[in-house]
């Protein structure tokens, strides 16, 4: 019986894919593989494309997201150095560096990314109870910002926790660490609301000192200031003065030589300041300065007649 060609070519086709499924594989960009021949890892893989391989059997590939991943650990209680029960949360972000010492460590699980973090939970406890301990309550929990030290109790966990995890040579690399929550227990509660009074008592008893005390420096500074202007206006006024005084002394001089012409002079300039503005006069023509004008009237009323 004859076969047809599009039998035959559809044959040739299935024989193909067959051999590519059975001698291929892909690996994903998010991805990386291990591959491991009759149960031995032999290579990693974590450039994405299209790869050879033996049949199944011969050789297996294992699969592992080479992407950060991240999880939150338990609300735990930890001794603070002063003695006082702390609740902390811790989260991070972790990711597979070394894919052939991370497999064997955890590749006997259905699930190696739970288990991995499984793993770092216990070692994140050790780590958090270690630095918790060795810092007073008040590096987590101050009435003043200034005194609080996440950033440095933070480094410290992490460092902690990269250290165990190279130290047991895991394959992984610990990325980044903060804590997520703070709590204290309620039978401390109390005891740790009358430490922060007293700590902010404290404070505004500096911050008044301190004002008290800018405030005093500010008053000296202004008097000091205010008395060396009026030292400088008193100079300033004597100098004027003194001028004035060898000004004055040198018109009497001349006055001296003519007093009538002096009285004269002064009247004028009395009379002056008087009518600067348009003003109307009643007076008796004897009152000084205006006695002058007298004899201006009786000469004018001469030159009429």
């Amino acid at each position: 019986m004859k076969r047809s060609p599009l039998t035959l070519i559809i044959g040739v086709l299935l024989l193909i894919i067959f051999g590519l499924l059975l001698f291929t594989f892909q690996v994903r960009q998010s991805e990386v593989v291990v591959v491991t021949t009759f149960g031995q890892p032999t290579r990693t893989i974590a450039e994405p494309g299209l790869y050879f391989r033996l049949p199944w059997g011969i050789q297996m590939l294992h699969r592992f997201d080479q992407r950060v991943q991240n999880f939150e650990d338990k609300f735990t209680e930890g001794l603070t150095q002063n003695g006082f029960n702390l609740l902390t949360s811790v989260y991070i972000g972790w990711k597979i560096t070394e894919p052939m010492a991370f497999f064997p460590k955890f590749s006997g699980t259905t699930e190696p990314i739970t288990e991995a973090e499984r793993v770092l939970q216990g070692l994140l406890s050790n780590a958090k109870s270690a630095v918790v301990s060795k810092h007073p309550l008040s590096d987590f929990l101050s009435a003043n910002p200034e005194d609080n030290k996440f950033v440095t109790i933070e480094n410290e966990m992490l460092s902690a926790l990269q250290s165990q995890v190279s130290a047991n040579n895991y394959g992984l690399k610990i990325e980044f660490l903060g804590i997520k929550k703070l709590g204290l227990p309620e039978s401390v509660t109390q005891s740790v609301l009358e430490q922060m009074t007293s700590e902010r008592k404290v404070l505004a008893d500096r911050l008044q000192s301190e004002g008290e005390t800018e405030a005093q420096n500010i008053r000296s500074d202004a008097e000091r200031r205010a008395a060396e202007l009026q030292a400088d206006a008193e100079g300033e006024a004597t100098r004027i003065r003194g001028k004035a005084e060898g000004e004055a002394a040198k018109s009497l001089a001349v006055f001296k030589q003519n007093p009538e012409l002096a009285n004269f002079i002064f009247s004028l300039n009395a009379l002056e300041s008087s009518l600067k503005e348009r003003s109307t006069l009643i007076f008796d023509q004897r009152t000084q300065p205006f006695g002058i004008l007298g004899g201006v009237w009786t000469n004018l009323f001469k030159m009429t007649k």
